[in-house]
C-alpha cells in the first residue's frame, strides 16, 4: 500500500506542471522565441511576432480570451513587416514569446507605438501565471499600466523564464500596430528625446499663436486672428492625433478621446478658410469666393456630424474636407499670384508643403503607409515649414501694404502739391484779374471816359506832387487852363454829340501837342482842360500853347450838316513862383484864361503878361 501510494504522489508532482501549461490551442506554433537580453534581437522585433486578423463571423472576432480561440488557428508571421491596416472591423490577435536566457530578473516593455486604439488587451502567461491589462482610448487613461501616451505592457523575467505575451487589438478607425520591446532606460531615452521634439513643436506653435493674437489686438486685422485660431486648432489636431490630448485634457472622457479629433479637424479646415480667404483679399462674388464660402458652411455641417455620426465615418469626410480645403487653397493661392499678388508665393509654397506633409500622414493615419512615427515627424516638419513660410508671408504682405501707403501717401502729398500749385496760379490769375481790373478801375477813376484824358481827379492828385518837386528842385512848373470858344452855341447848333465829337477832337489835338512823357493834358470840366508842364517855364507853356490854338482854329470838322465848323480856344497861363500854393497858382492861370477870354478869345495870355493873338 505504501509503494501504491508513493507512485501516485509521484505521477502527481509529474503531471502538476504539465496542467500548469496553457491550452496549447491559444499557443501558436511556428513564432520562434525573442531573446528579449539581446539588443539586436529586439531592434527586430517583427520577425518574432505572429498574428491573426479575425473578420466578423470568424472564431477570433467574438473571442474575449486567448483560451477561447480555436486550436486549429493559422498564426501567420509578420516577417519583420509593420502591422499597418486601413479601417476594419477585424479583431487582430498578435503574439510573441519571449525569454530572458539571462540568470537574473530583469524587466522589459512591449510598447505600442500609435496612441488611437479602441481596444487594446494584453495576456502574458509564464510560470503557470496569466496576467491581463485591459487598456485602450476608449477606456479612461487610468486603465493603463504606465502613464503614458502610447500603450505599454510591462514584462518581468525571471532568469531563464519564457513568457508567451497576446494582444487583441480592435478599433472604429485605421489599425497601427507599430511594436517595439525595450528595456525600461530605452523607453525613457526614447520618451525623452519625443518629449524635446514635441515641446519645442508645440511651443513654437502656442508663441506663434499668441504673438498673431497680440499682432491682431494691436493692429485689428483679420488675418492675424485667424491665422491664430488656425495655429490654435491644428495644435489641437495633433495633439489629439498623438495622443497627448486623451493624456492631459480629457484622461476620464474616453468617449471624447475618438471625436475630438475629427472635431478639431473640422476647426482647423474652417480656420484654413478664413485665414486664406482675409490673407489672399479673395474679391467677393467670385468663383474663389463662393467655393470657400461652401467649404466653410461644410466645415459647420461636419462639426455638428461629428457629434452624431460613428468615428470612422467623421474622420473620413472631415479629412477629405481637410485635403480639399488644402488643394483649394492652394489654387487659389496659384491664380492670385498670377493675378500680380506677391505675398502668395510664400502662401503657395506654405500649403505645398502642408498638401504634401498633410496627405502623407493621413495616408500613414488611415493605414496606407507604414511607420506611423516617423510620418508623425514628416507631418510636424511639414507644420513647422508651414508656420515659418505663413509668417514669413504675412512681413511680405505687410511690406506690400506698407508701401502702398507710403505710395497713397506720396501720390497724395503729390497731388496735394499739384492742387496747391494749380491753386497758387488760379490765385495768381485771380490777383492778375484783380490787379487788372483795379488798375482799370483806377484809370476809369483818373481818366475821362469820353476824351481819354486824365480827369480832375488825376489833377488833384498829382499837382500838389509836381508842385512839391518843383519847390524841392527849384525846377519850373507851369500850369496852362485850355476852354473852348462859344461852345455852348455848338451844342444848341448841332447837339451835344457833335459835341462830345468837339471834345473828342480838342483831347487828341492835345494829346498831339503834349509830347514829353512827364507832360500831362487833363480834362477837368465840361469844355475845360489843363495841362501841366513840369520843367517848362512860361515862355515854353505859350509857344506850345500857341501852337495847339492855331493848329485847333485852322483844322476845320464836318457837321452833321456837312457844314464846315471850325473851333477856337482860349488858354491861360501861370508859372508856379517860390512861396506860392497851387491854388495860389491855379487862381492866377485861371485868371490869365479869364483876361484871354475877355480880351476876345482864341489866345493865350500868361498871368504876368498879356500874350499876342
Amino acid at each position: 500500500m505504501t509503494s501504491v501510494l508513493r507512485l501516485i504522489a509521484i505521477l502527481s508532482l509529474l503531471l502538476i506542471p504539465a496542467l500548469a501549461l496553457p491550452d496549447a490551442g491559444s499557443r501558436p506554433s511556428g513564432c520562434p522565441t525573442l531573446d528579449a537580453t539581446d539588443p539586436a534581437t529586439r531592434a527586430s522585433l517583427m520577425q518574432y511576432v505572429c498574428y491573426y486578423s479575425a473578420p466578423p463571423g470568424a472564431p477570433g472576432h467574438q473571442a474575449k480570451d486567448p483560451t477561447e480561440l480555436p486550436e486549429d488557428l493559422e498564426w501567420p508571421p509578420a516577417n519583420g513587416r509593420d502591422l499597418v491596416f486601413s479601417h476594419t472591423k477585424s479583431v487582430y490577435w498578435v503574439h510573441l514569446q519571449v525569454r530572458n536566457p539571462g540568470t537574473e530578473r530583469s524587466a522589459w516593455y512591449l510598447k505600442v507605438n500609435y496612441p488611437l486604439l479602441d481596444e487594446v488587451t494584453f495576456w502574458q502567461t509564464g510560470d503557470g501565471i496569466t496576467e491581463t491589462l485591459a487598456t485602450g482610448d476608449q477606456r479612461p487613461f487610468a486603465s493603463r499600466a504606465v502613464d503614458y501616451r502610447y500603450f505599454l505592457l510591462p514584462v518581468t523575467l525571471d532568469g531563464g523564464e519564457t513568457r508567451s505575451l497576446t494582444i487583441r487589438i480592435h478599433s472604429n478607425g485605421a489599425l497601427n500596430v507599430p511594436l517595439s520591446f525595450e528595456t525600461a532606460a530605452e523607453v525613457i531615452a526614447h520618451s525623452n528625446h519625443l518629449t524635446l521634439t514635441h515641446g519645442l513643436f508645440y511651443g513654437a506653435l502656442l508663441v506663434f499663436a499668441v504673438f498673431n493674437l497680440l499682432l491682431f489686438f494691436s493692429s485689428g486685422t483679420g488675418y492675424y486672428f485667424y491665422n491664430a485660431f488656425y495655429l490654435a486648432a491644428l495644435g489641437l489636431f495633433l495633439f489629439a492625433m498623438g495622443g497627448f490630448a486623451n493624456q492631459y485634457f480629457w484622461p476620464d472622457n474616453a468617449s471624447f478621446a475618438n471625436t475630438s479629433i475629427p472635431l478639431s479637424l473640422s476647426l482647423c479646415a474652417l480656420a484654413m478658410i478664413l485665414f486664406g480667404r482675409s490673407f489672399l483679399e479673395v474679391e467677393r462674388r467670385t468663383i474663389s469666393e463662393t467655393v470657400l464660402k461652401g467649404q466653410a458652411w461644410f466645415c459647420i455641417g461636419f462639426l455638428l456630424l461629428t457629434l452624431i455620426l460613428p468615428y470612422n465615418k467623421t474622420i473620413l469626410l472631415n479629412t477629405v474636407l481637410a485635403m480639399t480645403v488644402i488643394s483649394s487653397l492652394f489654387i487659389i493661392a496659384a491664380v492670385r499670384w498670377k493675378q500680380g499678388y506677391q505675398p502668395a508665393i510664400w502662401y503657395l509654397m506654405a500649403w505645398l508643403i502642408m498638401l504634401v506633409g498633410g496627405l502623407i500622414y493621413a495616408l500613414a493615419a488611415f493605414g496606407y503607409l507604414t511607420d506611423f512615427l516617423a510620418r508623425e515627424a514628416l507631418m510636424q516638419s511639414a507644420v513647422g515649414g508651414q508656420v515659418i513660410l505663413l509668417n514669413y508671408a504675412m512681413v511680405q504682405r505687410w511690406r506690400l501694404l506698407n508701401q502702398k501707403l507710403l505710395d497713397v501717401e506720396h501720390n497724395a502729398r503729390t497731388e496735394l502739391e499739384f492742387k496747391v500749385h494749380e491753386r497758387t496760379a488760379q490765385l495768381r490769375n485771380t490777383m492778375r484779374e484783380l490787379e487788372k481790373a483795379n488798375r482799370k478801375l483806377s484809370t476809369m477813376s483818373l481818366n475821362d471816359a469820353l476824351t481819354g484824358l486824365h480827369n480832375r481827379r488825376h489833377l488833384n492828385n498829382i499837382f500838389p506832387e509836381l508842385c512839391a518837386e518843383a519847390r524841392r528842385t527849384s525846377q519850373p512848373l507851369t500850369l496852362a487852363l485850355v476852354d473852348a470858344d462859344h461852345f455852348k452855341s455848338i451844342n444848341d447848333t448841332w447837339g451835344h454829340g457833335f459835341g462830345d465829337t468837339c471834345l473828342q477832337f480838342i483831347a487828341e489835338m492835345l494829346t498831339r501837342h503834349v509830347k514829353r512823357p512827364r507832360d500831362v493834358a487833363i480834362r477837368f470840366g465840361g469844355e475845360e482842360f489843363a495841362l501841366l508842364l513840369p520843367g517848362t517855364d512860361a515862355a515854353g507853356a505859350l509857344n506850345v500853347c500857341s501852337a495847339l490854338l492855331q493848329d485847333i482854329a485852322s483844322t476845320p470838322l464836318l457837321g452833321p450838316d456837312g457844314t464846315e465848323v471850325r473851333m477856337t480856344l482860349s488858354a491861360g497861363i501861370a508859372s508856379l513862383n517860390p512861396g506860392e500854393t497851387q491854388n495860389q497858382l491855379f487862381e492866377r492861370a485861371d485868371e490869365a484864361l479869364y483876361r484871354a477870354k475877355s480880351e476876345g478869345r482864341n489866345r493865350a495870355q500868361l498871368s504876368d503878361t498879356i500874350a499876342a493873338e
